[in-house]
């Protein structure tokens, strides 16, 4: 029997083994592996230059408590805040904590300034982390059903409607918070021009601007972080999955003003910022920049979309591309679940983002040959399906 929480609807399939863009199960089977943890595997398995982090970390120390100051964490902020614009990082373990941290941070922030405000907008099939407070401020009630009551103090409006968001701000409003493209939500893209309006919003009306990028974040959608392609700033910025590699690491980023209402006690981690993590997340940023996986992030992703582009002259039920760099969605008009178990039988690894969209989230090293080949293993199911549609009609 086994013994772990059942949680998961787990595929039939044991991974024992990975290494680049590939993963092989405990039957030796292996797979082109465009799902990376959700976003996690930002090089891939086993890259060279994460193991080594890791392995000369674990040689001097794994952990050391907060009480202390740790040189790696220091480094780590440094390079996030340098990266970004904001000015100080506090560190977790995961992107449900580190949103947890910015609400905390934004509520704390009014509190200090004797206002009332406290009240977070965010959009609706959003999703934010599975704590109770991030399951609150998520815009999905299927998530939600059993946990009530939840937290107070959050509103839901569509992402992309200005209209909406200006109908519910008022005097309560502490904090918008918002994903620049929703990832579990359906890859859903927030509009350059809409961010910009947020943000123009927020700072006529003393609001602060949350991003939530621990799916976007990280060189994912082309550039180190989503935000950039909008020429804006959030006020908060929170982090996860891909800044670690696979190594666990959340982080959250606030500008000075923000950032002074956490004082000592106001909120913690005890393994947040531990060396181990911030050892891996220094060496995926530094192999980010060394071997210009931006750049390539553009280029495969113009590959993968020329192939949904196509499929979606082939194939009556491919309705829509979506999404940007390498977080990107193919739309359909029959059930996704099928078709990523299909993938997976033919050695292609991706999922679903709700009931019908296919969402690919390949390493940021992923080759041009790989792609092409996804492409191929990914059209022999999609003709299939529509053999199968065939039938039934």
């Amino acid at each position: 029997m086994n013994s772990v929480m059942q949680t998961y609807a787990r595929f039939p399939v044991t991974l024992v083994k990975g290494e680049g863009a590939r993963v092989f199960d405990s039957e030796g089977r292996g797979y082109l592996d465009f799902v990376s943890g959700i976003a996690v595997n930002t090089l891939g398995h086993a890259h060279p230059a994460l193991v080594k982090a890791i392995s000369e970390q674990a040689k001097t120390m794994l952990h050391c408590s907060n009480l202390y100051h740790i040189p790696k964490q220091i480094e780590l902020a440094e390079k996030l805040t340098t990266l970004s614009g904001l000015d100080r990082a506090f560190f977790c373990n995961s992107g449900a904590e580190a949103n947890e941290a910015a609400i905390k941070l934004a509520r704390k922030f009014y509190y200090d300034q004797g206002s009332s405000r406290r009240t977070v907008i965010s959009a609706t099939q959003s999703f934010h982390g599975r704590l109770l407070s991030t399951l609150a401020a998520t815009g999905q009630d299927k998530v939600k059903v059993g946990f009530d009551p939840l937290p107070p103090g959050f509103l839901h409006v569509p992402l992309n409607d200005i209209e909406a968001l200006l109908s519910v701000i008022n005097e309560q409003t502490a904090a918008i918070l918002l994903e620049p493209l929703q990832g579990e939500g359906g890859v859903n893209l927030a509009d350059m021009a809409y961010l910009q309006a947020v943000r123009k919003l927020c700072d006529e009306h003393g609001i602060l601007l949350i991003l939530d990028e621990v799916q976007t974040g990280i060189g994912r959608c082309g550039t180190m972080f989503a935000f950039e392609q909008a020429s804006i700033r959030p006020d908060i910025l929170t982090l996860a999955k891909g800044l670690g590699g696979g190594v666990p690491i959340g982080c959250m980023l606030a500008g000075e003003t923000v950032a002074a209402s956490f004082g000592p006690g106001t909120h913690g981690s005890t393994f947040g910022g531990n060396p181990l993590s911030c050892a891996a997340a220094l060496a995926v940023l530094e192999t980010i920049q060394k071997e210009s996986l931006l750049q390539n992030v553009n280029e495969q992703s113009t590959g993968i979309r020329e192939g949904f582009e196509r499929f979606m002259s082939q194939f009556s039920f491919i309705n829509e591309a979506r999404g940007r760099g390498l977080l990107l969605g193919m739309a359909c008009s029959v059930p996704a679940a099928p078709i990523v178990a299909k993938c997976m039988e033919k050695g292609l690894l991706v999922l679903s983002a709700g009931p019908d969209v296919v969402r690919l989230l390949p390493p940021l090293n992923i080759s041009a040959d790989e792609v092409d080949e996804a492409m191929g293993i990914m059209e022999g199911v999609l003709c299939e399906v529509e053999s199968e549609i065939e039938v039934e009609r």
